[in-house]
């Protein structure tokens, strides 16, 4: 697991030295990633220079020393991430007549490019990657992502100079960048709490997409990302094709997926363990670990001594069964709180999701243990785990017979429904209400619901459930907001159920821009690299051959893991509700931060600034420190913003800019996604 950074100065302008500067300091920015080596590559007369900063992870010797060319000499790669089928590979290549010198997977990498080339290259890889390569020959630079998305690049035109890198901060460091915000991007961020893809903070500079390539030719600006592999057909694709065996065929084909995957993963020349949690993909993680090791797993959990967020307890039962060298770690409020300073330099970009802390802590333990982790992200979004697909089920159920007038005659009458308070005047009442609503803060639930009536696609719908502000080009100043995933038509797949529809546009933007994102900076963080099983893409495209009555029953999602899992770990040890991955920042934001966040949230502050309009931030600043309200996830989006601009002063300007606001712009739910008939695919 690496860092990797570089730039194509199209002028062609710089000597070798003045290039290796260059791009030194921005390889050195990224030495948390790979603080174990350090190499770069300059070629003037191509005006091309690579950096690298190595975590040792397949062959610890010089052999794996990065930049590396080809034997061939033609090509020259800069690589971040492992290919997990390397072996099988080499000796593919092998019979073929090469020969290779060492025994690293950037090698093989280099030796199946120059037989096979780029692309043909990227649909035999099986593993998580960005890399950069340059083809001396053509003189053409390639840029690719792996299909999950489990590791970052950015990369961008500065003038005449393509700048890319792991981070925004190995950007940062060339003299070409200038950082100024997207309040597009910005306007999505509120809206989301994290920035997809192909957006980034600043103008110009993108995220590549997962399992796309980019090839720059020349100038190249116009080069678009081209998919070698696409969520959308692999959803279609299965759905169109699906598994027609029984349950017990489907987990037994399931189980011999993930222990090939899981087993592939094991191989390192460094120590490995795994997060757990207790939880279900956790868990199945592990035990198969543990099947496929001869060793005790080294097994690691952060517990917090708050009921509502410690999972230890369960995840301490779980590794007694499967036998695992277990270590957890409770840590206090203060522990937890600590880790904040260091998030806007963390994460490089706006990012608020508030279990991005204790995903830092649970890092920060395993690297004391080891180098490698593997974890059980991607189960839900497979396999239809969160909560939220069955809200969505029930609400499009209950609503997707309404006509269109007669949805928004009902969505116009909750809006002052909306904004009456009636957390106060229910305060004495609580125990006349169901259960199911004694724990809801109403007036978020009738803004979603006033929200879900205005538009008419599935999707949507769904973009609406997954929306933090309704309304966030009202907060952001001159925001306006661009096409998602969510929004953009082009991007939707065609398939038949909600719930379906929910599972895949997670697979688009949640999984890779937030999940993914979480665990890559936070375990990056404390040079550790992080492996996802359940983001095999084979496991990914059998996941959507499964029916969905296969993975959801009544209110259980994740069936086959469930199955699976109880062939190794007892029912009752699993079973339980679901318990989300977080920290109690609404009481924090009430006490010990309360000052913290003052300052942050102050209205000259904001003022000054410029980003954002201060009275819906003070208002809800105002409701929530009062404790009428419960508006965490909307502030600490603002805050982490905040942090994050003062942690960034120096690279931007603060001063208030004038801002000529598009008098066609629709502020809140935009008209791509309220219905308009630019799509043929179902409203039912």
């Amino acid at each position: 697991m690496c860092g990797i950074t570089g730039f194509l100065d199209t002028r062609q302008t710089k000597g070798h030295d003045e290039l290796a500067t260059i791009v030194r300091r921005m390889a050195t920015s990224l030495r948390h990633r790979g603080p174990e080596d350090e190499g770069v590559w300059v070629d003037p007369a191509s005006g091309i220079a690579f950096g690298h900063r190595r975590l040792s992870i397949i062959d610890l010797s010089p052999a794996g020393h990065q930049p590396m060319h080809s034997s061939c000499g033609r090509y020259v790669i800069t690589f971040n991430g492992e290919i997990y089928n390397f072996q099988a590979l080499r000796e593919e290549l092998v019979a073929l007549g090469q020969a290779f010198r060492g025994h690293s997977d950037t090698e093989i990498m280099l030796a199946a490019i120059a037989h096979w080339g780029v692309e043909a290259s990227l649909k035999k890889f099986i593993g998580m990657f960005v890399f950069a390569v340059w083809d001396r020959q053509e003189r053409t630079l390639y840029l690719s992502r792996d299909r999950a998305g489990e590791k970052p690049l950015y990369y961008g035109w500065a003038g005449h100079t393509l700048l890319f890198g792991s981070e925004l901060k190995a950007l940062h460091q060339h003299p070409d960048f200038r950082a100024e915000i997207d309040r597009g991007a910005l306007t999505i961020y509120v809206r989301h709490d994290y920035i997809p893809a192909p957006h980034s903070i600043y103008k110009g500079i993108h995220k590549l997409p997962p399992g796309t390539l980019l090839t720059i030719q020349g100038f190249g600006t116009d080069a678009a990302p081209q998919p070698y592999w696409s969520a959308k057909r692999a959803a279609e694709d299965g759905l169109s094709n699906p598994f027609s065996g029984s349950d017990t065929e489907a987990v037994d084909q399931l189980d011999t997926l993930l222990n090939d995957a899981i087993s592939k993963m094991m191989v390192a020349d460094v120590p490995l363990g795994a997060f757990l949690s207790g939880g279900i993909d956790s868990s199945l993680i592990v035990a198969i670990m543990q099947a496929n090791s001869t060793r005790p797993v080294k097994t690691f959990t952060i517990g917090f001594n708050n009921s509502d967020f410690n999972e230890a307890e369960s995840a301490k039962a779980v590794a007694k069964h499967i036998g695992t060298d277990h270590t957890e770690l409770y840590v206090t409020p203060e522990e937890a709180m600590s880790v904040i300073p260091r998030l806007p330099n963390l994460y490089d970009e706006p990012f608020a999701d508030s279990s991005q802390i204790p995903t830092f802590l649970v890092s920060q333990l395993a690297r004391r243990h080891v180098t490698v982790s593997l974890s059980g992200d991607g189960g839900d979004e497979l396999f239809g785990g969160y909560n939220t697909y069955l809200w969505g089920r029930s609400v499009q159920k209950n609503i997707g017979w309404m006509p269109r007038p007669l949805r928004a005659a009902l969505g116009k009458s909750l809006n002052p429904l909306a904004r009456f308070d009636w957390n106060t005047l229910l305060s004495g009442s609580q125990s006349l209400l169901p259960e199911s609503l004694r724990r809801k803060d109403l007036n978020k639930v009738l803004q979603k619901l006033a929200g879900i009536l205005k538009v008419h696609q599935r999707e949507a719908l769904y973009w609406v459930l997954c929306s933090y502000w309704m309304e966030p080009g009202s907060v952001v100043i001159g925001g306006k907001e661009p096409l998602t995933p969510l929004t953009d038509p082009s991007k939707w797949a065609h398939i038949e159920e909600f719930m379906h529809v929910m599972m895949y546009l997670d697979t688009l933007m949640y999984l890779p821009d937030d999940i993914l994102v979480k665990v890559d900076r936070a375990a990056m963080g404390v040079s550790l690299e992080s492996r996802v099983p359940l983001l095999d893409h084979r496991v990914i495209e059998f996941a959507w051959s499964l029916p969905l009555a296969m993975k959801v029953q009544g209110n259980t999602g994740k069936r086959p893991l469930r199955q699976l899992l109880h062939r190794y770990v007892p029912k009752q040890l699993v079973e339980r509700p679901k318990q989300g991955f977080g920290v109690p920042v609404h009481e924090w934001l009430r006490g010990p931060m309360r000052a913290w966040a003052e300052e942050l949230l102050s209205e000259s502050r904001l003022r000054h600034e410029g980003y954002f309009e201060a009275a819906p931030i003070r208002q809800k600043w105002s409701e929530h420190v009062s404790g009428r309200r419960n508006w965490q996830a909307q502030l600490w989006g603002v805050l982490m913003f905040q942090a994050w601009l003062e942690e960034h002063k120096t690279l931007i300007s603060t001063k208030v800019s004038e801002v000529v606001l598009d008098s066609h712009q629709v502020v809140g739910i935009p008209s791509s996604a309220i219905g308009l008939q630019s799509i043929q695919s179902s409203t039912n």
